[in-house]
């Protein structure tokens, strides 16, 4: 190849790829994060400084753009929540604050459902979640958490994220409850206290949500105080920020693969691939 040089991604491969199957002339979505030499990102990239390889065979690049994928906020207003509660929405406006422009929805556990959905502006989001406030019941977590993963499946969104915060360890759940979670495609995010009364116990009745989010790809987070929700969901939103969703064609008459591998011509960049759709 001749041009600027060309930094190959590490770790694309199979990375959250669907299962192959034959396209006619259509488009693929990589997700992907692009850093300089000191660890920066990098998001100012034009469709032509990035390179896509898939199956050995150069793809055209038809858009980058920063990740508007969208975001289901779940979080604990029950029993446990108590006066964490407070900390907790202030740490979830901030959030919601920093990850861009991409539809957001937000889910409680009392009562169980979204309060805000992916159709709501911003402004309605943040004022949905002011009116939001610590109620008694002890359980509806992960029936919060299920919410969220059908309304994101219903947006047919190629890539999407959950993000939950919870004071009080969500139990075990039966796997009819975890098949929306997983047959959502979206990406698991835990932040979980780990003090209190539910220390003794939150090792066990955590298992679900730390292998969910295993299972998807996400971070599980435990923290052992109110401060720390800010600081947990502002390193969050300093990963997903920076994302940047790769559009690409896929050739008619040609197969997608599993192999596909990401590079941009500028020099010294380095890119992580999270995965094609």
């Amino acid at each position: 190849m001749t041009g600027r040089p060309f930094a190959v991604v590490l770790g694309v491969v199979a990375l959250g790829v669907s299962t192959p199957a034959p396209q006619i002339g259509a488009s693929r979505t990589a997700l992907a994060t692009v850093t300089d030499l000191r660890g920066r990102s990098i998001v100012d990239i034009e469709p032509d400084d990035f390179v896509v390889r898939e199956s050995g065979r150069a793809r055209d690049v038809l858009s980058v753009r920063i990740a508007d994928y969208p975001i289901a906020v779940v979080l604990d207003n029950g029993l446990g929540a108590g006066r964490d509660f407070e900390s907790i929405r202030a740490a979830a406006a901030r959030f919601i604050g920093r990850v861009g422009h991409r539809p957001i929805a937000l889910a409680i556990a009392d009562p169980v459902g979204l309060v805000a959905t992916f159709d709501d502006d911003r402004a309605m989001v943040m004022e949905r979640l002011q009116q939001v406030g610590a109620n008694r019941s002890t359980e509806g977590m992960f029936q919060a958490i299920v919410a969220a993963a059908r309304a994101i499946q219903e947006s047919g969104s190629p890539f999407s994220v959950i993000v939950v915060v919870s004071a009080t360890p969500v139990g075990a759940v039966p796997n009819e409850l975890l098949t929306p979670v997983i047959d959502s495609g979206a990406t698991v995010h835990a932040i979980v206290t780990g003090n209190g009364e539910a220390s003794n116990t939150a090792a066990g009745s955590s298992e679900t949500l730390h292998a969910l989010a295993d299972q998807t790809r996400g971070q599980f987070t435990t923290i052992y105080s109110s401060a720390s929700y800010q600081i947990a969901l502002d390193r969050l939103a300093d990963r997903l920020a920076p994302q940047l969703m790769v559009e690409y064609v896929v050739p008619i008459g040609s197969s997608s693969g599993n192999d596909v591998q990401l590079g941009v011509r500028i020099p010294g960049a380095r890119v992580n691939g999270l995965g094609v759709r």
